[in-house]
């Protein structure tokens, strides 16, 4: 059973990391193309280039971090979905995250 665990685990690991990196993939098309239309002129190649000015350097760093890590959350998130519909649970990875209201300490008065 353990061997079986292990096994499904890396599966789950393996889709996990295929999904976020095909979901970034795709958010990062989405999001040139979006730059390009809002601002008529292509992504900065490399913001840390003191040539690219501050402001955009900036804008595209916040707006790009932000919908690339989005994306692959949700994929991430997805991937977990099928993997507890598939096997009747969550990941290992997932199992024990703290999150559940329920069982968090009490706030300390």
């Amino acid at each position: 059973m353990a061997s079986q665990e292990n096994s499904s685990s890396k599966f789950y690991t393996a889709f996990s990391l295929v999904a976020a990196i095909g979901a970034a993939a795709v958010a990062k098309k989405a999001l040139n193309s979006s730059w390009r239309a809002a601002t008529g002129k292509n992504p900065p190649a490399n913001p840390a280039d003191p040539d690219v000015g501050l402001p955009e350097a900036v804008m595209w760093a916040a707006v790009s971090g932000t919908l690339i890590g989005v994306a692959r959350m949700l994929a991430t998130r997805r991937a977990a979905t099928y993997y507890a519909k598939s096997t009747g649970h969550l990941p290992p990875q997932l199992q024990k995250d703290g999150q559940d209201a329920k069982n968090a300490p009490a706030p300390e008065s």
